[in-house]
């Protein structure tokens, strides 16, 4: 068994007995009367749609992740100043709804999410209490990353039974680097809207970051390749890891959660051990801001060499771009396959 990273957060652990849609109807609510006064405090003065003035200071960046923001700064350079305000080692589906983080949205010019429905719980809310009309769904500083992403699992029906399933199709795309680029046309796309004078500018950096992205994709394949990564067998803990299995030839069998955000029952991992062994599973892949008290026993139950993943930049201080993550990635898989392979 190798577990090559283990985060533990009470806080965490306690919120997994919740369901993950109870969670999100929580945190419709958390934005109140107090923090949209304390926004309109620190708005800037004037006409809120009034053009700010781009030679004078970098365009403000919000994003919801850190790995958007990581783009941000690829793609706009010294012309951007970007923040994330979900951090990379927490769970993007639940963020707490903070006064600074409505702050800094009231001073945002561009707005960028992850979309189909991953940060609907708390970002609607911080959007509309900011005060901010230029970066609203619609006007030209908001941006969903989303949009011309060949989305996997989309439903044909959703219902309550299906556990916190994602109406819109699974949004953890960024785990798959061919996303990247499509990533970074749409926030080249939404820089130019905003600060049109720069648009060249913007295109060539994000032609830059595309070229470098394609040169690190195939030495991670060739590295996919050594590790005979496709065709293994693995669980996950959640669906978090579909993008990425495509995209390095995994195959996923099946989840520690019984469905999206459902706590597992005896039961569920009682059947999950058997499945592995007959299977012939070979990997374990967390998400490094679960609990891992379950995994690690099932790992030693079957045997099958567990490993804890970063999902986001940020979530290790060495991972500050967005290829350095797959770096990371790979590099703990193959530790996770091969623990007695020299580096």
């Amino acid at each position: 068994m190798s577990i090559e990273r283990t985060t533990t957060d009470a806080p965490r652990r306690a919120a997994r007995g919740v369901t993950r849609a109870a969670a999100r109807a929580a945190r419709r609510g958390a934005v109140g009367l107090g923090l949209a006064l304390l926004v309109t405090a620190a708005a800037r003065h004037g006409d809120p749609l009034a053009a700010p003035a781009w030679a004078a200071k970098p365009l403000q960046v919000v994003a919801t992740t850190e790995d958007l923001a990581a783009i941000a700064r690829a793609v706009g350079g010294d012309r951007v100043q970007a923040v994330a305000l979900c951090k990379g080692y927490q769970d993007p589906h639940f963020v707490d709804a903070k006064p600074s983080f409505m702050v800094q949205l009231s001073r945002a010019d561009l707005f960028v999410e992850v979309g189909r429905d991953l940060e609907v719980g708390w970002a609607p809310g911080l959007l509309n209490g900011a005060r901010n009309p230029r970066i609203l769904p619609g006007a030209p500083g908001f941006v969903d990353a989303s949009a011309h992403i060949q989305v996997l699992e989309v439903p044909t029906t959703v219902s309550r039974t299906q556990g916190d399933v994602h109406p819109f199709g699974n949004p953890h795309y960024w785990l798959d680097p061919a996303n990247g680029a499509v990533m970074a046309r749409a926030i080249r796309d939404g820089l130019a809207r905003v600060a049109p004078a720069d648009a060249a500018r913007f295109a060539q950096r994000c032609a830059d970051f595309e070229k470098q992205l394609d040169e690190a994709s195939a030495r991670w394949k060739r590295r996919a390749a050594d590790l005979g990564l496709a065709g293994t067998k693995v669980v996950t803990y959640h669906r978090s890891w579909s993008y990425f299995a495509r995209a390095f030839g995994l195959e996923v069998v099946d989840f520690v959660e019984p469905r999206p955000g459902i706590p597992p029952s005896p039961n569920h991992v009682q059947d999950l051990v058997t499945e592995m062994r007959q299977q012939g599973v070979k990997l374990l892949m967390v998400d490094d801001f679960f609990d891992p008290r379950l995994p690690q026993k099932i790992s030693r139950d079957t045997g099958v060499p567990l490993v804890i993943l970063p999902t986001s930049v940020g979530a290790e201080d060495h991972i500050v771009t967005y290829s350095d993550l797959f770096d990371r990635l790979l590099d703990l898989i193959g530790k996770a396959l091969r623990p007695d392979a020299k580096p």
